[in-house]
């Protein structure tokens, strides 16, 4: 009988946002999966997990597979971890998830930590429905692809590098407007966790000047969003002013 694959959110910021479940999983683990075992240790040791761990990351996914499968079908139950949220979303677990529903391994997700919901829900942008883009390509299809962008209509959200985030802003801002709305999100869950609401114009000021440290993430309003925030501003302004000429908005 095979075995099963768990993956197991771990927390983005604040340790008291694991869940019992996860704890539990990854105690009964045979094998913990995990992005850096030097990161994920630091997490074991807080909630005295004592499974053994080895390393499973983008640089080695493709060879460390075919062992891992092996111990699956032989009924070894495995947990995947990534350094902080869900794996799978902008890190390693979905080659494994996809072979194990190809052989018939059973696979769960446990719910948990991800940094991109809460930035999502607390930019005040509409997000019933929206793109999750995470990272941006670095070079090669990184144009093209903002230009494409142009015309989303959803609220967006990407991830970003505090090292790229001011370049990353002002390419936005080129290519959907420096007045589109955005919000930036940093160190989500964490202790000086900051929200920095505003244009892509301003939060590009912003942040040429103050560079930031720690986790990123990008939400930015959609082409039709931002349409009605024009409207939304105009529609106040007038009845504030009554002013009929509408060439200063």
């Amino acid at each position: 009988m095979a075995g099963k694959l768990f993956i197991v959110p771990t927390p983005v910021g604040n340790l008291d946002d694991m869940t019992p479940r996860a704890i539990a999983v990854l105690k009964d683990a045979a094998l913990i999966l995990a992005e850096d075992t030097r990161t994920s240790a630091v997490v074991m040791k807080h909630f005295g997990v004592v499974t053994p761990m080895r390393s499973h990351h983008k640089f080695n996914e493709h060879e460390t597979l075919p062992g891992i499968i092996e111990m699956l079908e032989g009924g070894q139950t495995i947990a995947l971890v990534s350094d902080a949220g869900t794996p799978g979303i902008s890190d390693p677990g979905f080659l494994l998830s996809r072979e194990c529903r190809r052989r018939g391994i059973e696979v769960e997700t446990l719910p948990g930590a991800t940094a991109f919901v809460p930035a999502l829900v607390n930019s005040g942008l509409p997000c019933e429905r929206f793109v999750f883009e995470g990272f941006l390509p670095q070079k090669k299809g990184r144009a093209t692809r903002l230009a494409q962008l142009k015309e989303q209509t959803l609220t967006m959200v990407f991830y970003e590098s505090p090292l790229r985030l001011a370049k990353t802003l002002a390419q936005l801002a080129e290519a959907l407007g420096s007045d589109r709305e955005a919000t930036v999100v940093r160190e989500i869950s964490k202790v000086h966790n900051t929200n920095h609401h505003g244009t892509l114009g301003e939060l590009t000021a912003y942040f040429e000047q103050n560079t930031p440290r720690g986790e990123i993430v990008i939400v930015v309003a959609g082409r039709a969003e931002q349409a009605a925030v024009k409207v939304d501003k105009y529609a106040k302004f007038k009845n504030k002013s009554n002013l009929q000429n509408t060439n200063e908005l």
